[in-house]
């Protein structure tokens, strides 16, 4: 049985749909390009239903940063001064204010790091470019000097190179999930009403080990 879809094209901005219209909305690895982050997720938990879920995945701050040394190291050491030739990316210690500022509760946020092994520089900037992945910065340099990028990737190879002769590319990826707030989610206990102390945590051992000489 095929389920029924429907392709829409739109601005993550400024979604077209009415509020409280999905029950699940999913982002895979898109957000780092949207301009206005803040108002992305708060356009999702708009068109979110209550007790709806946002799930997404998102490239976070140290992806490709051995890419970004190199070439400001080089361009800095040719040129006396560099520009960013990596789009930018979100900090971690800032997802989840900005989650839940967008509206998001039981947040989850979560990180991970994938390592890809590249011949050189070279061949990893034209896998980039083939997965569409190019710089985006609207203020970056139209190109770089023939000595630049060579510098650059005689940098890379001896700071990041692998014995093999291959370099790395690390991809820091984001997971996030979030909420939308009903009334049946459960709900923390209000400050004060706890019966037991973090203080008799440390004595549940003696507790146990008490409770089974007894049985």
């Amino acid at each position: 049985m095929e389920i029924p879809t429907v392709s829409v094209l739109a601005d993550e901005e400024f979604l077209p749909f009415r509020e409280n219209t999905f029950d699940l909305v999913v982002s895979s690895l898109s957000l780092h390009w949207v301009n206005d982050l803040p108002r992305a997720l708060e356009q999702i938990h708009y068109v979110l239903k209550p007790d709806g879920v946002f799930i997404g995945a998102m490239f976070g701050g140290d992806t490709l940063y051995e890419l970004r040394c190199s070439l400001q190291l080089a361009e800095t050491e040719r040129e006396g001064g560099f520009s960013p030739h990596v789009s930018p990316f979100t900090a971690v210690s800032d997802l989840g204010h900005l989650l839940g500022r967008a509206g998001f509760n039981t947040l989850t946020v979560d990180t991970d790091e994938i390592q890809v092994n590249y011949p050189g520089m070279f061949e990893l900037m034209e896998d980039l470019q083939g997965m569409g992945e190019s710089n985006c910065a609207w203020n970056r340099k139209a190109l770089l000097h023939r000595d630049t990028m060579l510098a650059a990737a005689a940098v890379y190879g001896e700071m990041y190179g692998n014995e093999d002769g291959s370099v790395p590319a690390t991809y820091q990826i984001y997971y996030m999930i979030g909420w939308k707030y009903h009334d049946s989610q459960a709900q923390p206990a209000e400050r004060g009403s706890a019966t037991v102390s973090f203080g008799e945590l440390g004595k549940i051992n003696n507790l146990m080990s008490q409770e089974k000489k007894s049985q």
